[in-house]
């Protein structure tokens, strides 16, 4: 069973910088669609980063050069950096991952493995 624990989020004053990680259990990170979704409260969830099976990388353009995807192939585990940080990036922030080998990436309701979250507050 996947299990994915994120950590990380803060409460940090705008400009400031956070690195949230996101660590697999019983999965191991391959060419799965997988990703960073936040929703904040009363918002719609938004797709910050989404990485498709054929590697490439789409980020929210809100984001766009301030917030960078990696992956730890040893460690297993996801991080998203987060520079210049905005009151906006307030959220809670998900990570997920949907086993499933479809050839395309499904919407994200659908997909099957998430984190708990971890809370990112901005201050102006």
């Amino acid at each position: 069973q996947v299990h994915l624990v994120e950590s990380g989020g803060d409460s940090v004053q705008a400009g400031e910088s956070l690195r949230l990680s996101c660590v697999a259990t019983g999965y191991t990170f391959s060419n799965h669609c997988m990703g960073w979704i936040r929703q904040a409260p009363g918002k719609q969830r938004e797709r910050v980063v989404v990485i498709y099976r054929d590697g490439k990388i789409r980020d929210l353009d809100s984001v766009e050069g301030r917030f960078t995807f990696s992956k730890d192939v040893a460690k297993n585990t996801l991080y998203l950096q987060m520079n210049n940080l905005k009151p906006e990036d307030t959220a809670m922030y998900y990570c997920a991952v949907d086993v499933w080998d479809g050839r395309w990436c499904r919407s994200e309701h659908l997909w099957n493995s998430w984190g708990q979250g971890t809370q990112v507050t901005v201050s102006s």
